[in-house]
């Protein structure tokens, strides 16, 4: 037992970390973005798991719901690389992040990619839906957003989201849903007394604290009033491999299917 509680001793490391992230929500993305070397092998990202292995599994899932015809939307897309690998599957995506630097990253690494773009914008924003599609419907592919953001600003992105995808088009989103406390999430993604793996320090330095999304989260922030709930499930979040341990970088995670009633 005494060792099981050994890891609450790492509570005010965290809080002194914690404490240095920026309370601004686009400032922390953008200045976390500007401060990244490298993604991909080596990555310096905390859920960058460098490969397209966690996509790939929902290849099904997409293929079953989403309207192929349709371009897609990267709703949070970070350096593009779910960005890039959605446009096999979709005659057009777009990916979209806060942070100016993240979307200089995701260009420069989608060079000769000529169904792939991406834009600055801020998704809780009135109307920052508009345009991003032209005038068509679109698909949006939206992974481990709303789980870093206040209630409220869920509830201005999914006002967006709705604009974005119209009457044809449809939301596929996946979150993490650890459900134990932040001691026990960062222990789980290799954190000890002793060490705590340098992407994982960045991420708990620099950006606002993480919650998670599950059923009864998705239930409040696209109610089933206003939602059809196509599909969900349990699934898993690949992260950076930043252990020995391959059970370190998969966190516990939920997917959903939705699509918005006329």
């Amino acid at each position: 037992m005494l060792s099981a509680l050994r890891k609450y001793l790492m509570i005010p490391k965290l809080i002194r970390l914690s404490r240095s992230a920026p309370k601004d929500r686009n400032v922390a993305w953008d200045r976390y973005w500007a401060g990244i070397a490298r993604t991909g092998t080596q990555s310096e990202v905390l859920w960058d798991s460098g490969s397209d292995h966690e996509l790939l599994g929902y290849a099904d899932v997409l293929g079953r719901h989403l309207d192929p015809m349709l371009p897609v939307v990267d709703v949070g897309c970070g350096h593009g690389s779910f960005t890039r690998a959605l446009a096999q599957f979709f005659p057009r995506a777009v990916g979209v992040d806060v942070s100016a630097h993240a979307v200089e990253r995701a260009r420069d690494g989608s060079h000769g990619m000529d169904n792939v773009s991406f834009l600055v914008r801020d998704m809780t924003q009135p109307g920052a839906g508009a345009g991003i599609a032209g005038n068509s419907d679109a698909n949006v592919f939206i992974r481990g957003v709303l789980h870093v953001l206040e209630p409220a600003e869920q509830a201005a992105l999914v006002d967006n989201l709705r604009q974005l995808v119209g009457r044809r088009g449809a939301v596929f989103l996946a979150e993490t849903n650890f459900q134990g406390n932040p001691v026990e999430y960062v222990t789980h993604l290799g954190a000890t007394m002793e060490a705590i793996p340098a992407p994982l320090e960045r991420a708990i330095r620099e950006l606002p604290m993480p919650g998670h999304f599950g059923p009864a989260e998705r239930s409040r922030a696209l109610p089933p009033e206003a939602w059809e709930l196509l599909e969900d499930g349990p699934t898993t979040i690949e992260t950076n491999p930043m252990t020995g341990d391959a059970a370190a970088s998969l966190v516990p995670g939920y997917f959903a299917v939705l699509k918005p009633r006329n």
